[in-house]
């Protein structure tokens, strides 16, 4: 299949790529279909989720493990029993960002990440009930505590990642 993509120009990609969110996301409910495509090859630290379904919504998204060794986000029952009742060694984490001229400026959503069963591919993103996790962090002051953090802790927590697109 073909997609003209937002960022990337036009893009060979097949079914199986995709992920599928029964719900949609917030705010954009009716877009059910999106294709994760990494900012650098065979890494998910950067993904651009471009939206099948319209070529002009697309989300760049974070690995919220990477950024912040701390994270760790609580899965309703609802939410994982929507996502098939996937382990949580299955289940991969994903924060959509706000991307500004500077880092300063830049942030990331910990509060509602995006949840993806890696077996099946399909996708929730979640409200967390963590009072520690808001809609707006910004990413600079994430970074350097990450920072602070590699020098007293051991590795972040490793989830099986959702292999994207090939560019």
């Amino acid at each position: 299949m073909e997609i003209v993509t937002k960022h990337f120009g036009t893009m060979e990609y097949t079914e199986e790529e995709t992920v599928h969110f029964q719900d949609g996301l917030f705010g954009f409910e009716n877009y059910k279909d999106y294709l994760p495509i990494p900012l650098e090859e065979d890494s998910d630290a950067l993904i651009c989720l471009q939206c099948i379904e319209d070529q002009e919504i697309a989300f760049i998204l974070m690995n919220p493990f990477l950024l912040s060794s701390s994270y760790q986000p609580e899965i309703s029952n609802a939410d994982r029993k929507a996502l098939g009742n996937p382990k949580d060694a299955d289940i991969s984490y994903y924060c959509i960002c706000v991307m500004q001229d500077t880092l300063e400026d830049s942030s990331i959503n910990l509060k509602c990440p995006i949840a993806v069963n890696a077996l099946t591919r399909s996708a929730r993103q979640l409200i967390l009930d963590q009072p520690e996790y808001s809609f707006r962090h910004c990413i600079k002051d994430i970074s350097s505590t990450r920072k602070k953090e590699d020098t007293h802790a051991g590795t972040a927590k490793k989830e099986k990642p959702v292999p994207g697109h090939k560019r």
